[in-house]
């Protein structure tokens, strides 16, 4: 490493600690590093760099995994930033139930360095107009949104709709969630022959996410890419 490298990390640790420091949303401790200080940081399970391309559960050399073989999803390639464990999972459940919508623009950057794909357009896992008025926003579109101005990306808010109201798939047994967002979505814009990408904020068996896909595949999507905060991982 040269010398020029070490002087420019010492540059931006400097500048680091003359940010002001806020309390990190984990530990309490005061952090010049963002929500969450560098201690906090190390102890987030981020996701393996071996997994299926196409789901992101882990595969020992990063091969499709055996479900994705059998039932390819509509979706070709997920990118996600962690994998849903403590403490992310505190982290995520805070941003949606505890209103701390900072966390989505943190989210949001971290998930943008790992995306080496940039598709046409993005869109976000919508809400049904209820939901959206219970909870007061969607955190999957301010993650969206954040991801969009980073990488300059055109940002469709408006192209699909959550057209039932389906329970929260989170209180259902995986073998019901694909029924229960089945023909959920609807999109009502054509995107013939562009590469969409599908943001939302955790993936677990991706009923949603195949719901939503087909959806804009319908509208002809000739590829659709899933971009989400974290993936929730088979219990070992």
């Amino acid at each position: 490493m040269s010398i020029f490298h070490d002087a420019l990390l010492n540059i931006g640790a400097k500048i680091r600690q003359l940010l002001p420091a806020q309390p990190c949303v984990l530990c309490g401790h005061m952090s010049h590093d963002g929500l969450w200080c560098a201690a906090c940081d190390r102890t987030l399970p981020t996701l393996a760099t071996s997994h299926c391309p196409a789901c992101a559960l882990p595969t020992p050399g990063g091969e499709l995994c055996g479900r994705c073989l059998k039932r390819p999803p509509l979706f070709t390639h997920t990118t996600a930033a962690y994998a849903y464990a403590y403490p992310l999972d505190k982290l995520v459940q805070a941003m949606k139930y505890r209103e701390r919508l900072a966390l989505t623009h943190a989210f949001a950057g971290r998930l943008a360095q790992r995306i080496d794909r940039l598709p046409d357009y993005v869109i976000a896992m919508p809400l049904h107009p209820a939901k959206l008025r219970e909870r007061g926003f969607n955190q999957s579109l301010l993650i969206a949104a954040a991801i969009a101005r980073e990488l300059n990306l055109e940002l469709l808010p408006h192209a699909c709709r959550r057209v039932r109201d389906t329970p929260p798939q989170s209180a259902l047994p995986w073998k019901e969630r694909k029924k229960n967002v089945r023909d959920a979505f609807c999109c009502d814009m054509d995107l013939g022959g562009k590469h969409v990408a599908l943001v939302d904020d955790v993936l677990t068996t991706g009923s949603s996410l195949n719901a939503l896909a087909s959806a804009v595949r319908k509208r002809g999507a000739a590829d659709v890419s899933a971009w989400v905060v974290a993936r929730t991982l088979p219990h070992k």
